[in-house]
C-alpha cells in the first residue's frame, strides 16, 4: 500500500492529534507512504473529502472523538460513495466502546481499531498487504465472509517504549509556534471516577523519563510556544512530578506548560518549590473538581477531599506563579440545582483564572452511562450525549444553568470586566452563582444569545441589567466599568459606551495641568515623561465620583472627593495600559 491517510476532525484550527503522530511513528517505517491529514469540525464536509480524495488513499483512518464523530460519518459516507474500493478504518476512544453498534450503524466502515491503536493498526496493515489473516488481528473489529461482526480479543498493553517518539517529524516544525501541543508522559488513570472513560484502564503507565525530556528540549528548541500534558494525574507521583517541574524551570525559554492536577494529593513541599522557584506564567493548571457535594462523589467513586483541595488552590493563588483551571460538571447524581449552586459558589470563593462549567455526558463504556436509568437520567442519543436532566435536575433546571455558563464565559474567564465582577459579587449580589443566574437569565429574555456582540456591548447590556433591577450605587459600578473597559484597550479607544463627564475644553484644561504637573498625580506617572501633545494622543480621562485608588488598595468606598482616571496608553501595542488616579475637589457626598 503507497497511501495511506490518517486523519481526523479536531475542535479548532490550533489543536493537533497526538493520536495519529504515534500511530504515523509506529508504522512508517514499515509503510512509508502514511500520510496526516488534519482538518476541523469546522470545515465543510465536502472541502475534507475533496482533499482527501486528491491524496488517493488505499486506505483512510479516522481518530474519533465525542466532538467529531457525527462530522466523521458525513466524511466517511461521501468518500465510500466517490472511492467504493477505499478501505476505512476507524479508531479512538468514540468507537472503542459498544463497537459492534458502531459497526452495524455504519456499513462503510471496514475496520475498528478498538482501545490503543498504534501496534493494532500496524497488524492490520501488514495483514490487508499479506495473508489477511484478520483473526489474528487483536484489539480489531471487522465483517467476516457472511457479513457478521467479529470483534477480535483485547490487545494486551503495549511497552510505552516499544512506540516510537511522536515529536520528531519535520512537517510540523513550522506550525509548532502557531499550535497546541498535546504530550503525554503516562497512560492510565489512578482513579475511577465513573463518569470518565479513564477509570476504565487499570494502573498507571511511564514513559521513561529521559527520552520525555529529550523531546520535550526538542519541542521547546524548535519554537513551541503551549505544550499541553494530558496525563490524567501529572501529580500522581510526586518525585516525577517534582523532576519534571524542576526540568520544565530550568528549560522553559518561554513556552508555557499546561497540565491536569489532582489537586487533593499535592504534596506541600512541591507547592512550596513552586512559589519559590517557578517564573511567573510558564505553568497552567487545570483541576477536576467537578462537585463539592460529598454524597454526589461517592456515587461516582470520586475520592476528593475538598480541604485539602482548597489549601492547595489557595496557595497556588497566593504565590502568583501560577494560572489555575478549575472544572465543574453540571448533573452529576444527587446533584439538584441547589446543590449545584452550592458546588459553583464554594469553587468560585476560590477564586480561579478561570472556571469551566460543563454538563454530564453519559460516554459509551462509562459506568454513569450504564447506571442511566437508576437515576433517570434523559440524554442524548448521538455524541456528545449530554444528559436532558434527571429525576433531581429537570430540563428547564439544566437550561437555566447553561445561561449561567453563558455569562461566565464572557464575564469572567474572558477577563474582560474584573473589578466590575468583583464588586457586583462581593457587595450586590447574594452570591458568585445569583449574579451570573440573574444576568443570564435577563440576558435570555432580552434575545442576545440570537445576536452577536462587540466588546462595547458586553458593557452596555451589563449596565442595562443592572439599570433594570435597581442596583444601588450604580455610580461606583460604572466607575469600575469604565476602568475595566479602558483596560480592555492596547490603543486609546476610539469610541466609548458612555456620555463623557468632562467636555472638550475640560478634558485640554486636565491634560494641559497633567502635562505641566505630572508629579502632582505620582513619581511613576512623572516618569513616564508624557508631553501634552502625546498626553492628547495616548491617555484617556474621566472623572469617577468617588476615590478610586482607596477602592482598589483597601476596598473602601470613598464618596469625600472626586477623582480623576487617567489611563496610559503605550505606543508599543505589547505593553499594557496603565491607570492613574488624581484627587479632585471634595464633595458633599
Amino acid at each position: 500500500m503507497k497511501n495511506i491517510v490518517l486523519s481526523t476532525l479536531n475542535a479548532k484550527y490550533i489543536h493537533t492529534s497526538l493520536a495519529l503522530r504515534y500511530l504515523k511513528a509506529f508504522s512508517q517505517h514499515d509503510f512509508p507512504g502514511i500520510q496526516i491529514a488534519e482538518y476541523t469540525i469546522k470545515d465543510p464536509a465536502m472541502n475534507i473529502v475533496s482533499d482527501i480524495y486528491q491524496r488517493k488513499p488505499e486506505v483512510v483512518g479516522f481518530s474519533c472523538y465525542i466532538w467529531n464523530i457525527e462530522e466523521t460519518i458525513v466524511v466517511v459516507s461521501m468518500l465510500k460513495k466517490i472511492m467504493p474500493e477505499l478501505v476505512v478504518v476507524l479508531g479512538g476512544p468514540e468507537v472503542s466502546y459498544d463497537t459492534e453498534y458502531w459497526m452495524n450503524r455504519l456499513p462503510e466502515v471496514n475496520f475498528i481499531v478498538v482501545g490503543e491503536g498504534e501496534e493494532t493498526l500496524h497488524h492490520l496493515l501488514t495483514e490487508l498487504e499479506g495473508d489477511r489473516a484478520l483473526y489474528s488481528v487483536f484489539g480489531l473489529a471487522y465483517r467476516n465472509k457472511e457479513g457478521r461482526v467479529v470483534i477480535n480479543p483485547p490487545r494486551p498493553k503495549l511497552a510505552l517504549d516499544d512506540i516510537p517518539t511522536p515529536h520528531r517529524f519535520a512537517e510540523d516544525v513550522p506550525s509548532l509556534a502557531n499550535r497546541v501541543v498535546y504530550f503525554e508522559t503516562s497512560r492510565g488513570c489512578p482513579f475511577s471516577c465513573q463518569f470518565c472513560l479513564s477509570s476504565i484502564e487499570v494502573g498507571v503507565r511511564y514513559f521513561d523519563i529521559e527520552r520525555t525530556k529529550n523531546d520535550l528540549l526538542y519541542l521547546i528548541h524548535s519554537g513551541a510556544k503551549l505544550i499541553k500534558f494530558v496525563d490524567r494525574t501529572f501529580n500522581i507521583k510526586r518525585d516525577y512530578a517534582m523532576d519534571m517541574f524542576e526540568f520544565l524551570i530550568q528549560n522553559h525559554n518561554g513556552c508555557v506548560f499546561q497540565f491536569e492536577i489532582t489537586a487533593d494529593i499535592m504534596r506541600p513541599e512541591v507547592l512550596d518549590y513552586l512559589a519559590e522557584n517557578a517564573p511567573v506564567g510558564i505553568f497552567r493548571f487545570e483541576i477536576g473538581v467537578q462537585s463539592t457535594n460529598d454524597l454526589t462523589n461517592s456515587l461516582v467513586k470520586r475520592r476528593q477531599n475538598f480541604a485539602k483541595l482548597t489549601r492547595t488552590v489557595t496557595k497556588v493563588k497566593e504565590s502568583g506563579k501560577i494560572d489555575q483551571h478549575l472544572d465543574l460538571i453540571a448533573g452529576l447524581p444527587e446533584e439538584d440545582y441547589n446543590s449545584f449552586r452550592k458546588t459553583f459558589n464554594d469553587v468560585f470563593a476560590l477564586g480561579p483564572e478561570e472556571l469551566q462549567l460543563g454538563f454530564l455526558k453519559m460516554l459509551r463504556g462509562t459506568g454513569m452511562r450504564h447506571d442511566a436509568d437508576k437515576y433517570g437520567y434523559l440524554y442524548m442519543d448521538h455524541a456528545p450525549y449530554e444528559i436532558l436532566g434527571n429525576k433531581i435536575l429537570p430540563f428547564s433546571d439544566l437550561v437555566r444553568i447553561k445561561r449561567v455558563e453563558d455569562v461566565l464565559e464572557k464575564y469572567w474567564n474572558a477577563h474582560r470586566m474584573d473589578h466590575t465582577v468583583r464588586y457586583l459579587i462581593e457587595r450586590e449580589f447574594t452570591s458568585a452563582f445569583d449574579f451570573f443566574q440573574e444576568f443570564g437569565d435577563y440576558w435570555e429574555e432580552r434575545g442576545w444569545q440570537k445576536i452577536g456582540h462587540q466588546l462595547e456591548d458586553l458593557f452596555t447590556r451589563l449596565h442595562a441589567f443592572l439599570k433594570h433591577r435597581g442596583t444601588a450605587k450604580l455610580d461606583i459600578i460604572e466607575g469600575l466599568m469604565k476602568l475595566d473597559y479602558f483596560l480592555n484597550h492596547k490603543y486609546k479607544p476610539r469610541k466609548i459606551w458612555w456620555d463623557f463627564t468632562l467636555d472638550k475644553p475640560q478634558q485640554s484644561d486636565y491634560l494641559r495641568l497633567l502635562a505641566e504637573q505630572p508629579e502632582a498625580v505620582s513619581s511613576s506617572f512623572a516618569a513616564l515623561g508624557i508631553g501634552e501633545k502625546e498626553l492628547h494622543k495616548h491617555v484617556m480621562i474621566e472623572k469617577l465620583p468617588f476615590r478610586l485608588d482607596r477602592y482598589l488598595q483597601s476596598g473602601e468606598l470613598d464618596r469625600t472627593s472626586e477623582q480623576l482616571l487617567i489611563v496610559y496608553f503605550p505606543p508599543d501595542a505589547s505593553a499594557k495600559p496603565q491607570p492613574f488616579t488624581l484627587a479632585l475637589e471634595p464633595t458633599s457626598a
